[in-house]
């Protein structure tokens, strides 16, 4: 082959690698985050989360194969037919947890420094809630049933509160508790 012949084959090669990638990713996207269902079989609420590689995989392939990776009502319930996967496919926008829990920051600020929630993180640095009773934990902790019902009894924590104070809360005897204000020199 001559090497113009060399340089076409790869350019298609590359191409049509571009374009799977970028179909993959769309799909992927489409399908990882966690979403609120009804359970058919008792009729509560319930966040699951869908296998989102297997769901992209299938999709390149003609209509995707969506199947439940994790669910809140499992282990108990893991062998259940997953009828709950229709409710995805009639409101799918309707059930990210992402999409209510971002509805619910919006107009509320940390309890610790008062930072408003103006833009919240996805990916890295999600804000937090606290309980009535101190305790803090991640939008994860909740389980669906209580996700729309215990909002009301829960306050939000930013993500650098949250380090901060689950570290005090975890480690005690590591932290040096410094009661002067700032702008005051402590060896005076």
């Amino acid at each position: 082959m001559t090497l113009v012949m060399y340089v076409v084959v790869i350019a298609l090669v590359t191409t049509i690698l571009f374009l799977g990638i970028r179909y993959f990713v769309r799909a992927y996207a489409r399908y990882r985050d966690s979403r609120i269902i009804t359970c058919p079989g008792n009729g509560e609420a319930a966040i699951v989360e869908v296998d989102a590689v297997h769901a992209a995989l299938t999709s390149a392939f003609g209509q995707p194969d969506v199947r439940l990776q994790n669910c809140a009502r499992w282990p108990l319930h893991q062998s259940c037919g997953q009828e709950c996967l229709v409710q995805l496919d009639l409101a799918p926008e309707e059930c990210l947890v992402r999409g209510v829990m971002m509805r619910w920051y919006r107009s509320k600020a940390c309890v610790y420094c008062g930072k408003q929630f103006e833009q919240i993180q996805l990916i890295d640095h999600k804000p937090a809630l606290i309980g009535p009773e101190g305790k803090l934990f991640t939008w994860r902790k909740l389980v669906g049933k209580d996700l729309l019902t215990s909002l009301t009894n829960l306050k939000p924590v930013c993500w650098d509160c949250y380090i901060a104070h689950s570290f005090v809360q975890e480690h005690p005897d590591l932290v040096t508790y410094r009661p002067w204000g700032e702008g005051t020199n402590p060896s005076q």
